[in-house]
């Protein structure tokens, strides 16, 4: 699975975020200036983590977007599902996929297939946004 710059960009919006938590609503603007990220590709993604819950938008002259929950809450899996889908490097082991291929129960490279989605969906499900802040307190 590639992530893509939705997936990416998503992630550092939400990094920036976390970094900021508990200071009030921070305005898409400065997210996008901060990050190098387009403002109008950044309304985007941002709708679509408001949709899911996982970022509140505070209208008005001082508004903005702030995180739904702290930090140690949000796990980058989540972040990533909601922007870029099923965590799958092939879509034979995704969750409740159709084993719509004749070789779905005898197929020796769909078992290297699940341990591949196993081990990234540990990794992003374990890393939450707290521990990227952590990390990057430590550059």
């Amino acid at each position: 699975m590639r992530i893509s710059t939705r997936g990416k960009y998503g992630v550092r919006a939400m990094f920036d975020l976390a970094m900021r938590y508990g200071q009030g609503p921070i305005p898409l603007k400065t997210i996008a200036e901060r990050q190098e990220i387009s403002e109008h590709y950044l309304e985007q993604l941002m709708g679509n983590l408001r949709r899911a819950g996982l970022v509140n938008s505070v209208r008005g002259a001082q508004g903005g977007y702030e995180l739904a929950f702290t930090p140690g809450e949000i796990k980058i899996g989540q972040i990533i599902r909601v922007l870029e889908g099923p965590i799958a490097p092939v879509e034979c082991v995704e969750d409740g996929a159709d084993p719509a291929c004749e070789r779905f129960d005898s197929c020796a490279t769909r078992l290297l297939w699940e341990r591949l989605r196993d081990s990234m969906t540990e990794v992003l499900d374990s890393t939450t946004l707290a521990d990227l802040c952590e990390e990057a307190a430590n550059l």
